[in-house]
């Protein structure tokens, strides 16, 4: 397994983000999705990360956008078939380092209810639940993790 930054306009890479938007989209009403696109995805502040297996194929994506006060996780996601060989964990874990390579000790995000895996993923890597941050509101269809790192010197 190889986990790196990449750019997220390849066509395998659009098809994973294209495949987290069907399995989310119908889960929550539309002023509830708060993906972002291949646009923002593409901006310098953003590390996007890709997991392929030996042959190249890609297998799973995350996303860690980097802001003054804190960075947000986004798009993650492991195709199905590749589920329960910590991926994501590795995913996660990948971007974090990025970030924390850049300086960032804060790390939040946002997610749904429904999706008792990736809740208890966050939880398992010490994310815990706070409220809105950033942009968001009050959503009962969201909920905000946050994790803070202490970086030794």
């Amino acid at each position: 397994m190889r986990i790196q930054l990449e750019s997220p306009r390849q066509p395998d890479v659009v098809q994973l983000i294209d495949d987290l938007d069907a399995f989310q989209k119908p889960l929550y009403p539309p002023e509830s999705h708060h993906g972002i696109d291949l646009n923002a995805l593409s901006q310098p502040n953003v590390l996007f990360a890709v997991a392929r297996n030996a042959d190249g194929v890609a297998l799973g994506c995350g996303a860690m956008v980097l802001g003054p006060d804190f960075s947000e996780v986004k798009r993650m996601y492991v195709r199905p078939e590749a589920r329960g060989q910590g991926l994501a964990r590795a995913l996660l874990a990948f971007v974090e380092a990025e970030a924390i390579a850049r300086g960032c000790t804060r790390f939040a995000l946002e997610t749904g209810p429904l999706q008792q895996d990736a809740l208890a993923l966050y939880a398992r890597m010490g994310y815990e639940e706070c409220g809105p941050f950033g942009d968001y509101a009050p959503d009962v269809h969201s909920v905000f993790m946050r994790k803070d790192v202490q970086v030794a010197a």
